[in-house]
């Protein structure tokens, strides 16, 4: 039986190429957008396959209402992504509340306002998956993408609460963690950024990073998708998938770091026990 996914910004990166691999599978995509005429050039060419849904992520109150609709109309949800998003450059004293609220509506409150709502629906036919759009700055962090990397590790501690949840249902969940692809993310207005008071020079080697990268990333979102197709139709699909070679290379190094910083203070942090 073809799939049923709902995708969250799928008119441009990962959605979109996510939403062009399902459709070549034979599935049927809604495709959350804020402007569904960015999507009216799929829905005209796949018109039995591709259908455009308004949707802001960031309005919570809105996803129940999307997930019955969509419901409502094909009978099911098998695959909901969770990808809309975007990227911050700002040091962590000069992020403010608004611009931190901001970024937590979309890739924590959003997401979850629609795992919340497709559950239900998941649990009563036993199987379904979700996919959490998160980045390698969901495992590790550097100077100017603290807020970033805060929302991307908050969804993933989340999501890994949630996988251990849904498992007994057989339902999946999949935590996406790509690299540097070549989506968009950094283009011309789509990169938030803190006001810069130059008082890191960190932070600003990462904005000028950021501003001129667009284009020149080396991973290829068709490619990342086909492999996010054929992780959720493994036997034993990850928890985790970082996706590219910087983002495999950025995730193992921490890693390793990590093992390193716990191993040689390992002995003391045992022996902090109440002397019996």
């Amino acid at each position: 039986m073809n799939k049923v996914w709902l995708v969250t910004g799928a008119s441009s990166g990962f959605g979109r190429a996510i939403t062009e691999a399902a459709v070549a599978a034979g599935d049927v995509v809604v495709g959350a957008v804020r402007r569904t005429e960015a999507l009216d050039e799929l829905v005209a060419a796949h018109p039995d396959q591709v259908e455009a849904l308004r949707l802001d992520v960031a309005d919570t109150a809105a996803a129940e209402a999307a997930v019955r609709d969509v419901v409502a109309r094909h009978g099911r949800i098998d695959v909901l992504v969770n990808n809309a998003g975007r990227t911050h450059v700002g040091a962590f004293e000069e992020t403010t509340d608004e611009e931190l609220r901001a970024l937590f509506d979309v890739h924590v409150l959003g997401p979850a306002a629609l795992v919340r709502a497709v559950l239900p629906h998941m649990r009563k036919r036993r199987s379904g998956a979700i996919v959490q759009m998160s980045s390698m700055g969901g495992q590790m962090s550097f100077a100017g993408f603290s807020a970033y990397s805060g929302t991307k590790f908050a969804l993933e501690g989340m999501s890994e609460g949630l996988a251990d949840e849904v498992r007994e249902f057989g339902i999946k969940v999949l935590i996406v963690e790509p690299g540097a692809f070549r989506t968009g993310l950094f283009g011309t207005g789509r990169a938030g950024t803190s006001t810069d008071s130059g008082v890191y020079a960190k932070v600003s080697e990462t904005r000028g990073f950021v501003s001129g990268g667009d284009g020149s990333q080396p991973g290829d979102p068709a490619k990342a998708a086909a492999l996010i197709l054929q992780a959720l139709a493994a036997e034993r699909t990850p928890l985790r998938l970082p996706l590219g070679d910087d983002g495999v290379g950025a995730v193992l190094g921490h890693l390793d770091q990590v093992r390193d910083d716990i191993a040689a203070w390992e002995k003391r942090a045992r022996a902090t026990a109440f002397d019996d």
